[in-house]
């Protein structure tokens, strides 16, 4: 088969799984239009405008009590449930100026205590562990409740090493999982407020932790740490995997290298004869409600993570890499 050939059945098969993509939930559809086929900002607003009142978001959004939190009774699990399903709605892009958002945020904010045990803080200042305080920074700062506050606290948590860890001062090495969690708050801070030196340079501390560790292995023995970071979900909640740790450096602006090209590979490797992604590994701590099929059958959410990942991968070079 010649190349032209060759790259005209490719990219058939992108438009094909682009109107799969397309047919999905508007959380879906909205990045899809803003990411992989640049639709104008007016269109991809319009469509993102139907998240508060369709589909997932507005079923979300519907499970909230009148006292602000998610899960029923408000016990220490249920804080948990309130903080998963805040990280939801910011990725599944809830659009934060909108009247339902407002609604929503505003109840948490005025209502949601941290227990004594866990701080006793307004909820948007966060508890005691920075892997939910990464979480909460994210999403607070989404809404537009960052708490500078909780960003010192994160700041002044991260451990030599670069990252983050729940178990700190206990372990003073880094976890993948705690440490994803603040890069991601961090990240929403910076875009919320503006760029700061002090947080800037804390998120390129843990870059390079990840990237040192080549996205998934040990610094010290050189092997992959957690097989379950091969495998791929949505909701991803606290667990890290491979395709968020990629998602996170498309999203923070960070320019791909040699360190990424075997996590990168993985990625496309995934990629089925049809052009889509499986969902894998589906958390038992999920939020409210499965929004996909069951594990090992196509996943919008995974599809679009892994094609504009792969996007980013290969617009360092002149040629796309991968199949797409």
């Amino acid at each position: 088969m010649s190349i032209e050939n060759r790259e005209g059945q490719m990219h058939m098969s992108k438009e094909s799984v682009i109107d799969w993509l397309l047919g999905g939930d508007p959380a879906i559809r909205w990045q899809v239009m803003r990411d992989l086929t640049q639709e104008s900002d007016d269109r991809v607003a319009a469509e993102r405008s139907r998240i508060a009142t369709e589909g997932w978001g507005a079923r979300v959004l519907g499970l909230q009590s009148s006292k602000g939190n998610w899960g029923g009774e408000a016990d220490a699990r249920n804080w948990l449930c309130t903080s998963y399903t805040l990280l939801l709605l910011k990725d599944l892009g809830l659009d934060p100026s909108g009247e339902e958002a407002r609604r929503s945020i505003g109840l948490v904010r005025d209502n949601i205590i941290w227990p004594e045990p866990m701080g006793g803080l307004p909820y948007f200042d966060g508890e005691t562990e920075p892997c939910v305080n990464g979480w909460i920074l994210g999403a607070g700062s989404y809404f537009g409740e960052g708490s500078a506050r909780l960003v010192d606290r994160l700041l002044g948590e991260q451990l030599e090493d670069g990252g983050w860890n729940c178990n700190a001062p206990t372990s003073r090495r880094s976890s993948f999982h705690s440490t994803i969690c603040v890069l991601e708050g961090l990240l929403e801070y910076e875009k919320a407020k503006g760029e700061t030196a002090a947080v800037t340079e804390a998120r390129s501390r843990a870059h390079e932790y990840l990237l040192e560790r080549r996205m998934l292995r040990s610094l010290s023995s050189g092997e992959v740490i957690d097989l379950n970071w091969t495998r791929f979900s949505f909701p991803t909640t606290w667990h890290y995997d491979v395709l968020r740790g990629l998602d996170y450096l498309r999203s923070a602006g960070v320019k791909p290298d040699e360190r990424v090209a075997e996590a990168v590979s993985l990625v496309a490797k995934k990629q089925d004869g049809s052009g889509k992604w499986p969902l894998e590994n589906a958390h038992s701590d999920r939020v409210h409600f499965d929004m996909e099929s069951v594990e090992g059958e196509p996943s919008r959410w995974n599809t679009l993570r892994a094609l504009r990942v792969l996007d980013w991968y290969s617009s360092r070079n002149s040629k796309p890499t991968f199949k797409i």
